[in-house]
């Protein structure tokens, strides 16, 4: 089997920049131009387009061009898997906490009844 990134590698790998997620957070609020989305950053329109190029990489982004217009949007399908998979990594942790402190009680009990 080849080492290709899975598309949960690629969403946390285009969400580890600052840039990209500001583009992200921008997207969530609708569909934009490209120009649009360069316009708050302080970088050049290719640098805007690379950090797009790897949102669309990743599935996050979407666009389609019409005319002279790159029109940019979210895809939340692509969010939510990585969400699953954050969410499940916290229900484990809260289930391994639980067991710790039913634990914790038991010694605690038993500390009481010692006395």
């Amino acid at each position: 089997m080849l080492n290709q990134p899975s598309p949960l590698d690629l969403t946390f790998q285009a969400l580890a920049d600052p840039t990209r997620r500001a583009l992200v957070e921008r997207l969530v609020r609708g569909p934009a131009s490209v120009s649009e989305l360069a316009q708050p950053l302080q970088m050049s329109l290719p640098a805007v387009m690379q950090h797009l190029a790897m949102l669309e990489s990743s599935g996050l982004v979407r666009s389609e061009k019409v005319g002279r217009v790159r029109t940019c949007r979210i895809d939340a399908a692509q969010l939510s898997l990585a969400e699953q998979w954050i969410n499940q990594r916290r229900m484990e942790w809260v289930s391994r906490l639980d067991r710790l402190g039913q634990y914790l009680e038991t010694l605690k009990d038993e500390d009481g009844e010692e006395s």
